[in-house]
């Protein structure tokens, strides 16, 4: 029974070691790793912008505006407002885009709309097609430049994402800030550096017509970006990521806002790296796709509160184990773990996190770890399976 204990906790500590290690490799490749050109197309291709919203009547001209700006002869936006109670359609009419408007009592989420909006453009289809969610902004030349990737590559072009802190929020919003900066921009940019795909995340994505076209969008999954780019990427069209190219929101100023944006994307998360990083990696051996493999790492590395308490927590137990035992591999794996993980938070924060948080509102991250337990646990025992939208601030 002893010797089953031993051999289980190693095998715990060599299955955390996997992502711990990745991460690190992502973060390292992105600090010293030679810069690699995005491919452009010389011609622009003729895009459509597709605009999923929900009750976003606050915000959607501002965002409308933003995209038309630039868009060019021949381009399209059309906006799917999907089950709005509110003037989301009729402002974004009178912002100049094209509109949608969708109702179904049972069948809810991102996916439903993306299918919807497809259909609706599949009368004149474009060349490249860019979803922006309702909530976003675009930096200057955005579309532009995915768009171009797209065309040369053949493949998904993602948009760097990023989620920025409201004013006068405290220092537990900005570890959440740093931890969203390490995961749309450092791993995916040491990815990218070293010629691998990233995830796709959900906005500033682009795909050419045919691509979209191969995959089922209709799902109401809390995290169908995540589960698009892998339908992609085991097709062999894995999605390379465009850093020049910048989408931006804000996170919610509501404690309720920020729960249930964390509760989908982390409850989302988790359930992907059950249910498809084992599958991905057996078809990525099965089939020497090095893409595909790359891919199961990425999303094997789970949000990074959650991998500094299971690094922690793994140190504590191999102590507990050598104190009682005098065996010390475990320790020393899990010293390894943990050694892992704080470099490459302090070399993502030296490198790309000084603007967003100091060292010192940095050394938090624990007692912010701490406050996500209880989200971690209502995983396992009553886990988020449905798209619900994160209440804005406008609310």
């Amino acid at each position: 029974m002893i010797l089953l204990l031993q051999i289980l906790l190693m095998l715990v500590l060599l299955l955390l070691a996997v992502p711990a290690l990745v991460l690190l490799v992502q973060v390292l490749a992105a600090r010293w790793s030679a810069p690699r050109a995005t491919p452009a197309s010389p011609e622009r291709p003729r895009l459509a912008v597709l605009v999923p919203a929900h009750n976003e009547a606050a915000g959607i001209a501002e965002v409308l505006a933003g995209i038309r700006a630039q868009l060019v002869d021949g381009d399209r936006v059309l906006v799917v407002a999907d089950n709005c109670s509110d003037a989301t359609a009729a402002i974004a009419r009178q912002a100049g885009a094209e509109v949608s408007e969708r109702f179904h009592d049972s069948l809810r989420g991102k996916g439903y709309a993306l299918d919807h909006g497809l259909r609706q453009l599949a009368q004149d289809p474009p060349e490249v097609l860019v979803v922006v969610d309702a909530d976003c902004l675009l930096g200057e030349g955005a579309l532009d430049a995915i768009a171009r990737a797209c065309w040369r590559s053949g493949r998904p072009a993602q948009a760097l994402y990023l989620m920025h802190t409201p004013a006068g929020a405290g220092g537990l919003r900005r570890i959440a800030e740093f931890a969203w900066v390490v995961k749309n921009l450092v791993r995916p940019l040491g990815w990218q550096k070293l010629g691998l795909p990233c995830q796709l995340m959900g906005t500033g994505m682009a795909f050419s017509w045919r691509q979209v076209g191969q995959v089922d969008l209709a799902t109401g999954h809390i995290v169908e970006d995540m589960k698009l780019g892998v339908d992609l990427a085991r097709t062999g069209q894995a999605p390379l990521f465009c850093p020049q190219a910048l989408v931006y929101s804000y996170f919610p100023s509501s404690d309720s806002g920020a729960t249930t944006q964390r509760t989908r994307w982390e409850h989302g998360h988790l359930s992907v790296i059950l249910g498809y990083v084992p599958r991905l990696l057996a078809a990525a051996l099965g089939s020497g796709n090095g893409a595909l493999a790359a891919l199961a790492l990425d999303l094997c590395v789970p949000p990074l509160a959650l991998l500094v308490m299971l690094g922690t927590a793994a140190w504590i137990v191999a102590a507990l184990v050598w104190l009682v035992s005098a065996w010390g591999w475990p320790l020393l794996l899990a010293s390894v773990v943990l050694s892992a993980i704080g470099a490459a938070v302090l070399l993502a924060w030296s490198g790309f996190g000084r603007q967003v948080i100091s060292l010192r509102e940095l050394a938090q991250a624990f007692g912010y770890a701490a406050r996500k337990l209880p989200l971690y646990v209502k995983f396992m025992f009553n886990r988020q399976v449905e798209w619900v939208r994160s209440k804005r601030d406008s609310e």
